[in-house]
This record gives C-alpha cells, sequence and structure tokens, in this order.
C-alpha cells in the first residue's frame, strides 16, 4: 500500500487540508501533507512538505516561484510541484482542495501521473467545464458545494467523502487479471462493426483498448503509449485530425500520432471517419459553413462532410506524422468507403474526395518496408477488410516485436 498525498494551500487552507488528512490517516493509510502556497510565507501547520521545497523542484528554484505575482506564482509552482511529485515513488494516490487557482496549480502534476494512481480534486469549479483540468486522465472531480474557505456543515461532509475515497482506492488494490498485451484501437459510431469485429478478434490473445475518437479519447490513447502501457495501436478511426483541420469540436491537438512517432510502438492505421468533421446542435454550425452538406447523428451531434481539398490537408498531416514513425507502420486505404456514412447511397458518399485522400496519402507518406500503405478494395466495416487489417496487425507485430 502507498502513501497519500493531501495537496493544498496551506497559507489558506490548512484546517480543511488537515481535517482531509486526519481521516484518511484514521482509515489506516499513511498520509503525506504537501503545501504548494505560493505567497512565500512558512505555514503555522507545518505540512511534512513545505512549500519551498516544492517550489525548489522549479528548473530555476524557489525564487521563480515566490514571485510576488499571484499569476506568475501560480503557473511556477504548478510546474515546480509537478516535477516534484513525479520524483516521488510509491505514490498511492493524491487528494488535492482548492479553487480555480488551487485547482489549476494542482491538475497538472495529478495528469502526468499513469493512469491508474487514484487521484481526486475537490475543487469549486468541478462543476462546470473542467475538460482543461482533467483532460486525458483520470482525474476524479468534487464539487465543493461551498467555497473551500472553512469547515462547515457542507464542506466537512464533501471533503469526508472525498478523504474516504481517497483512502478506499489507496488501501483496495484492483484484482490482478492476466495480462496480455494490450492493444489500442480508435473509433466512432461509424466504424463501430470494424472496430467490434477486431476487437473481439484479438481478445483472444490480447487486452484491447477501446478509445472513442473524441478528442480526448484520442489524446487518452497516446499517453497511454508514451507510458508504456500498450503494446501495440490499430488507429482504426483518426477522425480527430478532420476536426483539427476544418475547426470542429472533437480535434485532439497537433499532437495527435507524436506519441506513437516517439515510441515505436507497431502501428496499423486506417482512414476511418475520415469523411466528417464534428459540431454541436445545428445552430453551432460556423457560419461559413452553412452550404456544406450535414447529416445530424443526433440533436447535439451535427457531421459535416469533408471536402477533396479538407481531405488533402488532413492527408497531408497524417503523411508526416507517419513519415515521423520509428517502429513499424501499415496503414489501410479503404477504397468502398471509409465510415458506414460513406459508402453508395449513404449521405456521405463522395469518390472524388475518398480519392484525394488517398492519392495524396500515397504521394505523400514516403514507403518503406517498414512503413507501407496498402488499398483494400473494400469498405471499412466489410469483414473482409477486417481480415486487411488484422493481417497488417500480423506484419507490424512480427516487425515490432512488442506484441
Amino acid at each position: 500500500m502507498g502513501r497519500a498525498y493531501v495537496v493544498g494551500t496551506f497559507d489558506t487552507k490548512a484546517a480543511e487540508l488537515r481535517y482531509v488528512a486526519g481521516l484518511v490517516a484514521d482509515a489506516g493509510v499513511e498520509v503525506i501533507t504537501v503545501d504548494v502556497g505560493t505567497s512565500g510565507a512558512e505555514s503555522a501547520d507545518a505540512p511534512d512538505v513545505s512549500a519551498a521545497e516544492v517550489a525548489a523542484a522549479h528548473p530555476r528554484g524557489a525564487a521563480a516561484v515566490f514571485t510576488g505575482d499571484r499569476g506568475t506564482a501560480v503557473v511556477a509552482m504548478a510546474l515546480a510541484f509537478e516535477r516534484w511529485l513525479g520524483a516521488r515513488r510509491g505514490v498511492g494516490g493524491v487528494l488535492g482542495l482548492g479553487g480555480s487557482g488551487g485547482t489549476a496549480l494542482i491538475t497538472p502534476a495529478l495528469r502526468a501521473l499513469p493512469v491508474g494512481v487514484p487521484k481526486l480534486v475537490v475543487s469549486t469549479v468541478a462543476s462546470g467545464d473542467i475538460s482543461s483540468y482533467v483532460d486525458a486522465s483520470d482525474i476524479a472531480m468534487f464539487p465543493a458545494v461551498t467555497d473551500v474557505a472553512g469547515l462547515n456543515r457542507i464542506s466537512r461532509q464533501v471533503l469526508g467523502n472525498a478523504a474516504h475515497a481517497l483512502a478506499g482506492a489507496v488501501r483496495n488494490t484492483v484484482p490482478a487479471v492476466e495480462q496480455l498485451p494490450a492493444v489500442a484501437l480508435t473509433m466512432f459510431g461509424v466504424t463501430t462493426p470494424c472496430v467490434t469485429e477486431a476487437a473481439n478478434r484479438l481478445a483472444t490473445d490480447h487486452d484491447p483498448l477501446v478509445f472513442h475518437a473524441t478528442g480526448t479519447g484520442g489524446r487518452a490513447m497516446e499517453k497511454l503509449v508514451a507510458d508504456g502501457l500498450v503494446e501495440a495501436v490499430l488507429d482504426i478511426t483518426p477522425t480527430e485530425v478532420c476536426d483539427l483541420v476544418a475547426g470542429g469540436v472533437m480535434s485532439a491537438g497537433e499532437t495527435r500520432l507524436d506519441a506513437i512517432a516517439r515510441s515505436g510502438v507497431p502501428y496499423v492505421g486506417s482512414c476511418g471517419a475520415l469523411d466528417m468533421v464534428n459540431f454541436g446542435a445545428p445552430d453551432t454550425v460556423p457560419e461559413r459553413y452553412r452550404n456544406r452538406l450535414f447529416y445530424e447523428h443526433n440533436p447535439q451531434v451535427t457531421l459535416m462532410r469533408t471536402t477533396a481539398d479538407e481531405c488533402r490537408e488532413i492527408a497531408r498531416f497524417l503523411a508526416a506524422k507517419l513519415n515521423a514513425c520509428t517502429g513499424p507502420v501499415r496503414f489501410l486505404l479503404p477504397e468502398g468507403g471509409v465510415s458506414l456514412l460513406d459508402v453508395p447511397g449513404q449521405p456521405f458518399h463522395d469518390p472524388a474526395a475518398d480519392r484525394a485522400l488517398f492519392e495524396t496519402l500515397e504521394a505523400e507518406v514516403h514507403q518503406t518496408e517498414q512503413r507501407r500503405l496498402v488499398r483494400v478494395p473494400h469498405d471499412i466495416n466489410d469483414d473482409r477488410f477486417v481480415e486487411a487489417l488484422l493481417g497488417a496487425f500480423d506484419e507490424v507485430r512480427a516487425r515490432g516485436g512488442r506484441a
């Protein structure tokens, strides 16, 4: 059983932090209290780790943290705490608490921890849009309800629940199962038949990890790759690149595929859902796109068909990333359609756009024995495409030797 770390600004929230630490200790878990205050004043409450000790982990030392300017101090302390926590061994779990500043200060360090390490934050901003705090990690956010500004009948209950959740997570490990090699797969609703069949067929000898390609899903998958927790990747649905190129709402950002390229992990990709850009409800679509072809996936999701020009730009982005890959690569081009909506008779069927996508990839990707494009004369959800996909997986597995 590892140690539990209780983290916050002791210059303003000592009572709340001590209350939480006491409950965790009473549950039989060793607790380390950590001060990440930025005032530069010594805490009278004597946490186990002082703010000065944490600040010293900043690349430019504690002076870079205690600047007297709250904005720059919070940014600098966030970096210092990330480096300090990352150097600890035996981290059983972490609980942080704070307002908007404290949450912004604490969460970068938690995001940097491996998936599976318990991470909890009690925050006054936890009931709003928390994507910038959580991103692709498994941080559990507890809305504070009242401000984190003293102990009262509400805060004691909320903080107590969080303390007991941390103690329970640290004390009770997840039951071990047979550790088969983990294979990551990316999926969207319009590639579900392909991914489901591939995952089912891999499950005998592998542990399939399926990620919803919503932006966060792609980043989460690549975080696991960077952490060394994934043995191979079946990137069937890199659709987040469409949203990056055309300004949709499900982009994974400019770094999509970078962790894969750096790691050398065996990689099989495809053109899944490269026919669509995601927006919210119809009235959220940017005015410049009003005359485009749309499909209402549900009342909250509107899909826009990518044009031939956008497909060329998507292909150039993918090609640059594939050319940077150090491991074995196979990238499949489903000539019969890249999604359930891109087959004959369906609203996004556009052979010219698909042709622009495929031909640009073939022109831009530097093909070698290690890195190859493969045209497959079937749509992406056809069983024969799945056969080709798994055949390519066997090739990269043999070349990469990691799965």
